[in-house]
């Protein structure tokens, strides 16, 4: 009969293990997110891709806070993160690093996640691009429209019910779900 495993049985590595660990190339830019839920969630969705580092920009509240904690259950801890005042000038402390740079916003020649694959356009995913980062914004106003010239391109979520937007922390599980493909196995 099948039964839920426990932690034990799923061999969970400790917070120094994760750290130690190689981590997916991929850094996470939450630009203004106010919910300290969602930012607790992209922690521990993060923490289950193994993904290298979140950056906390402009109003989006820093562990340790409880709120956060409510829903990250401790990935706070495990997950590599900074603060950054201005979101703008960590795009550009990411691109002067060689990170390439995504946003997650609707615009008129995003790249629809699900043709990651097969588009040209992340032809560098597969075989160049060492690192990546995707910036997430805002619960209203999603990423602010003045960083999109620092991108190096912009990533949409299909969607086809009759609203136009996912939950910030949905819309980063999906996200950094369909880069741990990509990336996990490309580099």
């Amino acid at each position: 009969m099948t039964h839920k495993l426990t932690t034990q049985e799923m061999g969970r590595m400790t917070v120094e293990e994760f750290r130690a660990s190689e981590k997916l190339p991929l850094t996470v830019v939450l630009d203004n997110v106010r919910s300290l839920n969602n930012i607790g969630s992209v922690f521990r969705t993060a923490d289950a891709f193994r993904v290298e580092h979140i950056a906390l920009c402009g109003i989006t509240a820093t562990p340790p806070h409880r709120e956060i904690h409510k829903t990250a259950l401790g990935a706070e801890d495990s997950v590599e993160w900074s603060y950054h005042e201005d979101t703008a000038e960590c795009i550009k402390s990411l691109k002067e690093q060689g990170y390439k740079i995504y946003a997650v916003e609707q615009v008129d020649d995003s790249i629809k996640l699900g043709d990651v694959s097969s588009t040209n356009a992340f032809t560098h995913l597969r075989i160049y691009a060492l690192k990546v980062a995707i910036i997430l914004g805002n619960e209203i106003e999603g990423v602010q429209e003045s960083l999109l010239p620092l991108c190096d391109g912009c990533l949409e979520i299909p969607q086809y019910g009759t609203k136009h937007s996912l939950n910030v922390s949905c819309a980063a599980a999906i996200v950094i779900w369909e880069m741990f493909k990509e990336l996990r196995t490309k580099n």
